[in-house]
């Protein structure tokens, strides 16, 4: 049959199984024993990028020419000897991060100028010998749990392109899902890296607030918002924070520096951990899709068949949406006023702009100093019982998110209030720890029914990374989640 005869038909699309790309600390093993080249990892990255734009468009700009010399001078480098931590290795970064000579449109249209200077997060991975190869897509101004919008089209879920990977760092965790790169740096403000980690299969740390910092913001979001990794193990998620890790002399929060490579492989002993199914109080009523409370219940049966006391919990969150609100819809007009073309904007955008002016000030200033007694009273739950016998929790274990994936388009012609019902229905166990600025991580908790990738988080109080990331990592050694990969599409030839 001739390739022009208009009655001739193709398979559809199949699943085959994808080449095995190493992750970050394989890449800088390989690197330092000279079993592999930063120029070809480099190369072989940006390949993969180029070729999955038409399916995944995990990225919004690439350094192609910036990265390719920046590799060849990381061998150079190797060949004399030289080790640093990510020294050659290809990394991401999300598109609210400032890299020198590049615009940080943070997902919005128009015409923005590029940055004069690196972030301090970027800095440091630079300084760690990290080549940082793009930066990734994120939805307008990191509102979202979708990574979608006119400025850049459709970011989509390696595991099912009819799904979001979630969002705002979406575009990081679609890359590092489909292996396009080794680990890519996100961040978190209402769980923005757990929710696309937890809908793509991978570990997502969101650290402490201040452990990795915001420079050349001082305060993101009103101090919700904190940079984290994204990575297929824990030990890749762990390198990749201790990297980035530390702050500017500017920075406002600076807490003690952990090691967080070395509590990825520490046993993190017998822990009491709290399960708990409930979200705190919101303005919807959804129940929790019932897979989801299938996997977080067989989450649980491994911890305790690890040795872990496990038992159900129940956290006191009060009304701690009060707080949220106006921090965040303060956080997003801080950004949005300073758009150089504010009709370019999402109608939402401009609704949330409007909202969060009316909130700032006295509200917003109300609203933080609430933090304290909120950590009082949340932190009650991980400390010894007074006046009685046993000792509170070591680690509240909840889903990370309501619902599977959503599909794309899902959101599309909602007005702000239902775009903000419908996320909060689907994702309303993240955001208070963004408020409380204390760590959590997302671990895989395996699939629906249809193969769409499912999470859970392990959630801790102020500056325990390194237990949640030990007992991260003894979940991941008994289920080994990193074995199962999204499937690459295919068109059988005709």
């Amino acid at each position: 049959m001739s390739s022009a005869d208009p009655t001739e038909r193709t398979e559809p699309a199949r699943p085959v199984e994808p080449p095995v790309q190493p992750g970050l600390v394989d890449c800088a093993r390989e690197l330092a024993e000279g079993g592999a080249t930063s120029a070809g990892l480099v190369a072989a990255a940006l390949a993969r990028i180029e070729a999955s734009r038409p399916t995944l468009n995990a990225f919004r700009q690439l350094r192609t020419e910036a990265a390719l010399a920046e590799a060849a001078e990381a061998d150079r480098r190797l060949a004399a000897g030289e080790r640093l931590p990510l020294l050659g290795v290809p990394v991401a970064v999300k598109d609210d991060t400032d890299v020198a000579g590049m615009p940080t449109y943070f997902g919005c249209d128009g015409a923005l100028p590029p940055a004069t200077a690196d972030s301090e997060a970027v800095r440091r991975l630079r300084a760690a010998g990290a080549v940082i190869v793009g930066k990734t897509n994120s939805c307008e101004l990191g509102q979202w749990a979708f990574t979608e919008g006119p400025a850049f089209g459709i970011t989509r879920n390696p595991w099912n392109t009819e799904h979001t990977p979630g969002g705002s760092s979406g575009g990081s965790a679609a890359a590092v899902a489909a292996g396009l790169v080794p680990a890519a740096l996100g961040s978190d403000g209402a769980g923005s890296i757990r929710i696309p980690a937890a809908w793509t299969h991978l570990v997502g740390i969101k650290p402490q607030r201040g452990r990795i910092s915001v420079h050349p913001h001082s305060d993101a979001f009103q101090g919700l918002t904190v940079n984290g990794p994204l990575a297929r193990t824990v030990a890749d998620a762990a390198l990749l924070l201790d990297a980035a890790a530390g702050a500017h002399p500017r920075d406002h929060h600076r807490p003690p520096a952990v090691d967080a490579s070395a509590a990825a492989r520490r046993d993190p002993g017998r822990l009491r951990i709290g399960v708990s199914l409930r979200p705190p109080l919101t303005l919807t009523r959804n129940a929790p899709h019932p897979e989801v409370l299938r996997a977080v219940a067989a989450l649980a049966e491994t911890l305790a068949r690890l040795g872990h006391d496990v038992e159900e919990a129940r956290p006191r969150y009060g009304l701690i949406g009060l707080s949220f609100v106006p921090r965040a819809t303060a956080g997003i007009a801080e950004l949005a006023v300073l758009h150089p073309e504010p009709a370019l904007l999402d109608p939402r955008t401009r609704s949330a702009l409007r909202t969060g002016t009316r909130l700032g000030g006295r509200i917003v200033r109300a609203a933080r100093a609430r933090e304290v007694r909120q950590h009082a009273r949340i932190g009650a739950f991980f400390e010894a019982a007074r006046g009685g016998s046993g000792h509170g929790y070591d680690v509240l274990l909840t889903p990370t998110t309501a619902a599977p994936p959503p599909r794309v388009g899902a959101f599309d012609r909602l007005s702000a209030w239902r775009t903000d019902l419908a996320m909060t229905s689907a994702c309303p166990y993240a955001w208070p720890w963004n408020v409380l600025g204390w760590p959590g991580v997302n671990v895989p908790a395996g699939f629906t029914h249809d193969g769409l990738p499912l999470g859970a988080q392990l959630l801790g109080p102020s500056r325990s990374e390194t237990r949640l990331i030990s007992l991260a990592a003894q979940l991941e050694a008994d289920l080994r989640w990193y074995e199962h990969r999204p499937p690459v599409r295919q068109d059988r030839a005709p």
